[in-house]
């Protein structure tokens, strides 16, 4: 299982600008050099981004990216919906059916337990992670993740 690059570069890029203290926003040429993104694909990105409502873009010589709202308030599991959407959606099954229209295993399937219990596992992190969690340094946020998954009623980690 894994993340695409889309989600990964769309959270990279958004640190990159809650930590600027340009009051301009950075622009692409900026944060393509700064993540090693091609231009096109940070443009892509903070498209999205924008379009999700995290960034806010103005143009001209002294344009650039801004978030639109504080960090506090960007809550990692909606930048992720916006990038890629969840990995396991309603719709799971049904997107893949094999040669059918309707899955095999649509009446009694082990694996959609297995994925759905993913998905609560991973929302049970992301929900309650916001940009500025983010922010810290890397110790600091395994310290905040690990005990988000401490207070889950689903995990003991030893």
């Amino acid at each position: 299982m894994k993340f695409n690059s889309q989600e990964e570069y769309g959270l990279r890029c958004l640190l990159r600008i809650a930590y600027s203290a340009s009051p301009n926003g950075l622009t692409i040429p900026e944060i393509s050099n700064a993540e090693k993104l091609t231009q096109a694909n940070a443009a892509k990105i903070l498209r999205l981004l924008r379009i999700g409502g995290f960034i806010e873009s103005a143009r001209g010589q002294a344009g650039g990216y801004k978030l639109s709202r504080p960090p506090e308030r960007i809550i990692v599991a909606d930048v992720l919906n916006a990038l890629g959407g969840k990995l396991f959606e309603a719709s799971f099954c049904s997107d893949y059916s094999g040669v059918d229209i309707v899955c095999t295993h649509s009446i009694d399937c082990s694996i959609r337990s297995l994925w759905r219990a993913v998905q609560t596992a991973i929302d049970g992190v992301v929900t309650k992670t916001t940009l500025k969690d983010l922010m810290a340094k890397e110790s600091s946020v395994g310290e905040f993740v690990t005990n988000l998954l401490e207070e889950s009623p689903y995990f003991k980690i030893s």
